[in-house]
């Protein structure tokens, strides 16, 4: 009967192919069938995934799934994971409501576990979005803010996967490890072929009859190590992509290594035939080491900004009142909390985001900007975790820590940018699967002329054929440059936050600049206050009452007002994007912005602006205009020069700016800009923007504010500066971290010459291949030299790569 319970019968599991207990019976009907699984655990997995849809992830998986821990399956365990102060090491804010988890997953064995993880929690109304890494082990989790992060880690244990959070240390952890097993593995390798060659000598220099059986059964056994321990990533690699219908470059290669190895054991058994045991361990053995060579390059790539639990330290030093005096005492980091302040001595590094409230000295903050001089930090200046004080103590109140700090933003975007393929690289990988296709065909023909002219070399022969031309440094080419250029863009202080950045700065033949804050220093200072109403108190009051307005706004024409704050306070605040601010100062209700705005409040009539040289800001109450109040905002140094490095690359140049001031004419003629735009709102900057790219033109957009989100994230690349909202930040592809404008003129250089390295490296992979062919074809290539000629050629695809980062 279909649902008899077979108790004497041993089987696997279904799920996690472990023994089934002879007394044990839990089965799942699968498909239509019963399968039987070992444990309550499994069953409760496989279970889920069949109520969940998901039968197919059966179909597709390429080896048995991990043992769930019955222990950790209760929705109360993960409970903890709520608290705010557990999500604040891996949890971000990305509005009001979203929420995104940064998480490391256990059990992830094939491709087949990124679509059921996906898959299963994408049916949780909660649920944005998931990204799931399978080579990292690394998930992106998107939700609802009032989705509790415990019932989305319980349904990943419901399938089989244990969530972890992915702190830098448990990220370095895994890049230990992974470092750690690929050593071991050409350990073996690189023993098992010095011991295979020093018997192939014996076997080629006479050795005959008893002795030659004994070298061959000694060759095999050193090789066979090499096979299944060093060589098996490849053999998994190769059988997954063959399950999930795709060719990869492992496919040949594992074909190869397979293919050697069991015609050589076949020859030993039966004492005929050729062994190639040595030429099996030494094409390990090289391959091996290429990829440990790119393995390090992603390494080190990734941890180019440096690894952040080696930047933070500890413990910080917190300064707390008693008694009326200042008590200095050393507190775990994670006990500290906004509003705390601490005291930073020379020579250590800044353990949060924070602002200086007492002390001067000099702050190296080559890690984020690749500025190597230090930067003069006085009261009221904000300093970065990660950075280090350079000479004098500085007491600094806490504003951000942890994931909330701009350090662990980048890292973010970094990792983010890693992430993402580029169109480049998708088309690569396209063109190695169709070569890998075609070299199958070509080792079938070649196989079957030699089978048919000289039957006893046709294997080898087409053995040379499938190692020499596997498209390893085809499949390279565009990934290694990539890299490097990335690496050496984040040393100067360019963060590439998307995967195309580079790729599109070589198309670009249009760039549109913001004014306050991209072009210019975003540093206003006020230098005219024109009173506008009779018998108004003097200019201190007037500035008093648009420091309150502006207190809550980090906009670069708020910081202008810094110096009268606090004088006055402003209640139900309201900021307009391009148009000013609103508030309510002793119960009577001000205006502070755009001529037009400001009058509004009162349907009072727009007065004329003094002059066209200030940016001009009008302050108005209910009743009567106040003040004309003009500030001045400085040129950054680089913006000409730049300006002259575009248009001598042919590059188009625009200056759209929401400022309605006659500063922007004086900027764009000093700058030798022809084209502009003053007081352009978000719609009309987007509006302009569409314009260009239905003209064909492909556009970088560089700015800084909120009013600059829309067109940043329309434009084919943009660039938002240092000094950008955090939402411009967000939106935007690249992010200069430093005040260095020229380097804008250096990423798109460096772009070039990255597609310049590209084309060089497809030539030369090209090149082989059509050299290689023929030559090993025609039996000129023993499988031994094919093994080296291919790791070589993709050796110097890295290599080449690497003069990137220079």
């Amino acid at each position: 009967m279909e649902n008899a319970r077979d108790t004497s019968a041993e089987c696997a599991c279904y799920h996690c192919g472990l023994p089934v207990p002879p007394a044990s019976y839990y089965p799942v009907r699968i498909q239509g069938d019963l399968k039987r699984m070992c444990c309550p655990g499994c069953q409760a997995v496989a279970t889920a995934i069949v109520e969940g849809g998901l039968e197919s992830f059966y179909q597709f998986r390429s080896q048995s799934s991990e043992r769930p821990d019955s222990g950790e399956r209760g929705l109360a365990s993960w409970k903890i994971y709520d608290l705010p102060e557990v999500q604040s090491e891996f949890v971000v804010p990305l509005d009001a409501n979203l929420r995104q988890a940064n998480l490391l997953l256990e059990g992830i064995t094939c491709a087949a576990c990124s679509w059921l993880i996906e898959t299963h929690l994408k049916k949780f109304p909660g649920v944005r979005s998931v990204t799931v890494n399978v080579s990292t082990h690394r998930c992106t989790l998107i939700w609802d803010a009032d989705t509790p992060l415990s019932t989305l880690f319980a349904a990943l244990v419901d399938i089989g996967y244990t969530p972890r959070p992915a702190t830098d240390e448990q990220q370095q952890q895994l890049i230990k490890k992974e470092n750690r097993i690929s050593l071991m593995r050409i350990g073996v390798a690189g023993f098992g072929m010095m011991q295979a060659m020093m018997v192939a000598v014996g076997m080629y220099t006479g050795a005959t009859d008893f002795w030659l059986d004994f070298l061959r059964w000694l060759s095999m056994l050193v090789a066979t190590p090499v096979v299944f321990f060093s060589a098996w990533p490849f053999f998994q690699a190769a059988w997954r992509s063959i399950r999930m219908r795709q060719l990869v470059m492992d496919v040949p290669v594992a074909l190869a290594i397979g293919l050697a190895y069991l015609a050589s054991v076949w020859a030993t058994i039966t004492s005929t035939g050729e062994v190639y045991f040595e030429s099996v361990s030494m094409f390990t053995f090289f391959l091996l080491l290429g990829r440990y060579v790119e393995l390090r390059a992603r390494h080190r790539n990734r941890l180019a900004f440096g690894n952040l639990a080696q930047l933070m330290p500890l413990t910080a030093c917190c300064i707390r009142e008693e008694n009326g005096c200042e008590i200095e005492q050393n507190l775990p980091l994670k006990t500290l909390n906004a509003g705390d302040m601490i005291l930073v001595k020379p020579g250590e590094t800044f353990p949060c985001d924070g602002r200086v409230l007492a002390g001067e000295s000099a702050v190296v903050e080559a890690l984020l900007t690749g500025e190597s001089q230090p930067v003069s930090k006085k009261p009221g200046d904000m300093v970065i975790a990660g950075t280090l004080n350079h000479h004098s103590p500085l007491k600094v109140e806490v504003i951000a820590l942890g994931a909330a700090t701009q350090l662990s933003a980048i890292e973010r975007m970094a990792s983010q940018a890693a992430d993402e393929k580029p169109q480049q690289v998708l088309i690569g990988d396209r063109i190695a699967r169709f070569f890998i296709a075609r070299l199958l065909v070509v080792c079938t023909v070649v196989f079957a002329f030699w089978l048919w002219y000289r039957p006893g070399d046709a294997f080898w022969i087409t053995l040379s054929v499938l190692v020499v031309t596997c498209p390893c440094a085809l499949a390279l080419a565009m990934p290694a440059a990539l890299s490097a250029a990335t690496a050496n863009l984040r040393q100067r202080g360019f963060l590439v936050a998307r995967g195309h950045v580079i790729e599109t700065l070589t198309q670009v033949n249009r760039v549109i600049f913001d004014k306050t804050g991209t072009l210019t220093r975003g540093k206003f200072a006020v230098e005219r206050v024109i009173s506008l109403a009779d018998g108004e108190p003097q200019h201190g009051r007037l500035l008093a009452l648009a420091a309150a307005l502006e207190a809550g706004s980090n906009h670069p024409l708020a910081m202008a007002f810094h110096a009268w704050r606090d004088q006055c306070q402003a209640e139900q605040v309201k900021q307009l994007t391009a148009a000013g601010v609103e508030g309510v100062i002793d119960g009577l209700r001000y205006r502070l912005g755009t001529p037009a705005f400001a009058a509004e409040l009162g349907s009072l009539v727009v007065p004329d602006m003094p002059d066209g040289y200030h940016t001009w800001l009008l302050l108005g109450s209910e009743t009567q205009l106040l003040a004309w109040i003009g500030l001045v905002d400085e040129a950054r140094a680089e913006a000409k020069p730049l300006i002259e490095r575009l248009k001598a690359r042919g590059i188009a140049v625009e200056l759209l700016s929401g400022d309605q001031s006659g500063a922007v004419a004086q900027l764009a003629a000093h700058l030798g800009i022809e084209t502009f735009r003053a007081g352009a709102t978000p719609g009309d900057k987007l509006s302009r923007l569409g314009q260009c790219q239905a003209a064909g033109d492909k556009v970088l957009m560089v700015g800084d504010g909120i009013n600059d989100v829309p067109v940043l994230a329309g434009a084919d690349v943009s660039v938002a500066m240092a000094c950008s909202s955090d939402l411009a930040q967000t939106r935007a592809d690249a992010v200069l971290l430093n005040d260095h404008l020229l380097v804008l003129a250096d990423a798109i250089a460096l772009a070039h010459r990255t597609q310049r390295v590209i084309k060089q490296n497809l030539r030369f992979s090209l090149v082989y291949n059509l050299l290689a062919l023929p030559l090993a074809a025609a039996g000129f290539v023993p499988p031994w030299l094919a093994a080296m000629g291919m790791t070589a050629s993709s050796l110097v695809v890295i290599f080449n790569a690497l003069r990137l980062k220079h």
